[in-house]
Order: C-alpha cells, then sequence, then structure tokens
C-alpha cells in the first residue's frame, strides 16, 4: 500500500469515529465543535508560525478563507446537533449529501457545470434519501429536526468545499488550514457563548472525548487526508470518502446499538451508488439510455 493510500485509509477511519463520539453525549453539540477547532488551532498554529510556515494571502483571499471556515464550522456544529437529535448513521449519511448541493452551487455560480453523470447520480442520490427517512414521512411533510439539520450540515459542508477549492488555489494547505481553524474556533466560540453554552464543567470521559475529537478527527484526519488528497485523484479520494459513512453506521451499531433497519441500508446504499455516479467520468447516462456498452 503507497503512502497517499494509507494516509486516505487512516484518515478516513479517524472521521469515522467522530459521529460515535459525539452521540455519546458527554457535551453539548455546539461546544464539541468548538473544542474540535479549538484544539486542532491550540496545536497546528504553533507550529505553522514557529516553522515559518503561514502566508499571509491578498486579503480578497484571505477574507474568503475566513469565511470558509465560518461555513465549515456552521457545518460541524449542525451536524453535531443532527447526530444527537437523530442517529449517527442518518446524520452521516445525510450530510454525505454535499457533492450533490455542490454540483447545484457549480451549476448556478461556476462556469463548469456539471455533466449528465451529475444528474443522473443526483436523482438517484435523493432517491436514496426518500427511501432512508422513508417514504410516509415525505408524503405527509413529517420532516423532524434531526432530518433537516443533516441535510442543512450537507448544504453548509458544500459550500465550504466550494470556497476553500477557490482559495487553495492561492494558499498552501498548513496556511490554509491555520486561517480555517482559526476563524471556525473564534467564530463558534463566540455562537456558543451567545447562546450560553457550558464551556468547562464535563467529565473525564468527556474531556477526553474533546480531545480526540480535536486531535484525532480534525487535525490528524484533515492533514492525513490533504497529503491523500494532493497524491492521489480528487475523484478517487471522494468516492473512498463515501465509505466513511458505511463505516460510521456500524461503528454506531457495534458501539451505541443503534438499530439499523433493512430500509436505512437499501436507502443509504443507493443514495451512496448515487453520489458515487456524480464522480464519474465519461457519459454514464448516455450508455445507459442509448444501450451502448463500453468496450
Amino acid at each position: 500500500m503507497t503512502k497517499p493510500r494509507l494516509a486516505l485509509f487512516i484518515g478516513i477511519i479517524c472521521i469515522s469515529i467522530f459521529p460515535v463520539l459525539v452521540k455519546l453525549n458527554y457535551t453539548p453539540g455546539l461546544i464539541s465543535a468548538f473544542y474540535r477547532m479549538a484544539i486542532a488551532t491550540a496545536l497546528l498554529l504553533p507550529f505553522v508560525l514557529l516553522t515559518r510556515q503561514l502566508q499571509i494571502p491578498p486579503a480578497p483571499v484571505l477574507f474568503l478563507a475566513i469565511l470558509s471556515g465560518i461555513f465549515f464550522a456552521s457545518d460541524v456544529a449542525v451536524w453535531n446537533i443532527a447526530i444527537q437529535r437523530s442517529t449517527a448513521t442518518q446524520a452521516t449519511l445525510l450530510t454525505n449529501l454535499a457533492p450533490v448541493w455542490v454540483g447545484v452551487g457549480s451549476f448556478l455560480f461556476l462556469e463548469n457545470k456539471p455533466a449528465r453523470n451529475f444528474w443522473l447520480g443526483t436523482i438517484i442520490a435523493l432517491f436514496g434519501m426518500v427511501v432512508l427517512v422513508g417514504f410516509e414521512f415525505f408524503l405527509a411533510l413529517r420532516f423532524n429536526l434531526g432530518f433537516m439539520l443533516g441535510v442543512l450540515s450537507g448544504i453548509f459542508y458544500a459550500v465550504y468545499i466550494l470556497m476553500s477549492k477557490h482559495v487553495l488555489e492561492r494558499m498552501s494547505v498548513l496556511s490554509f488550514m491555520s486561517v480555517n481553524l482559526f476563524s471556525s474556533s473564534v467564530f463558534l466560540g463566540l455562537v456558543a457563548y451567545l447562546f450560553k453554552e457550558p464551556f468547562s464543567g464535563f467529565s473525564d470521559q468527556g474531556w477526553l472525548v474533546l480531545l480526540v475529537q480535536g486531535i484525532v478527527c480534525q487535525l490528524v484526519a484533515w492533514l492525513l487526508l490533504s497529503y491523500a488528497t494532493q497524491h492521489m485523484r480528487a475523484t478517487r479520494v471522494s468516492l473512498n470518502l463515501l465509505s466513511q459513512a458505511l463505516l460510521a453506521a456500524f461503528l454506531a451499531w457495534l458501539f451505541l446499538d443503534e438499530q439499523i433497519t433493512p430500509r436505512m441500508i437499501v436507502g443509504g446504499l443507493i443514495l451512496l451508488c448515487g453520489i458515487g455516479i456524480t464522480f464519474l467520468t465519461g457519459d454514464l447516462s448516455m450508455r445507459m439510455f442509448s444501450g451502448q456498452k463500453k468496450a
């Protein structure tokens, strides 16, 4: 196994344990998101400053880097609350709809328009989401808070992806991560203070979970994933990242005793297959509907 593939494999494991840790409910979801960013910032920023690897870009790029940090923070905070209000499995699958919203955003705001594969995959992914949640909920429009927050988390993450892609063309990975984490920490700290969330008074297990989230699920995971992205095709990394939803569901079943029904399994697999199709190159939809076979 090459180093990039090993980094990708370990990175996926690191982010897959995050929903399980949040679902333990040792700390409120908003505070959990704050400490995830703050702990990672406290470790990364001094290193970048001491090694003089922090590069400050022009003001417009710096503003976008800060703004992308705010959207990433919003994604993590909303995802945390979605996990605690529903299940780790459902929230993780719904936030993985982010590639669909990225494609919609690209169609609306960017010159690079999605191919037919994207729209075919989108239809399949949305159908999978309906199966996952249940047809009766959609017919009666009975969406609970956990479901809506899970979808909103994916939208926030999609905006972050679109912004970060633009910024990373003008900043190094370490510089971007430093600005991103710092702005995320400040934003979440202010929001938590305004909502009068407790910043202390947690059990020893609660502090341990916060440390694991900040060090393993944020700092280590995203450094490994960034390294893998630099040395592998982005589509391959993105497709492999979809497996974290399945791994998170398995861990939730193993450690949290979350019930996984056959309907959820079928819906989740359809959803992930749909998202996977959006990453494929070549006109898959044309081949499917014309009956042509690839040689």
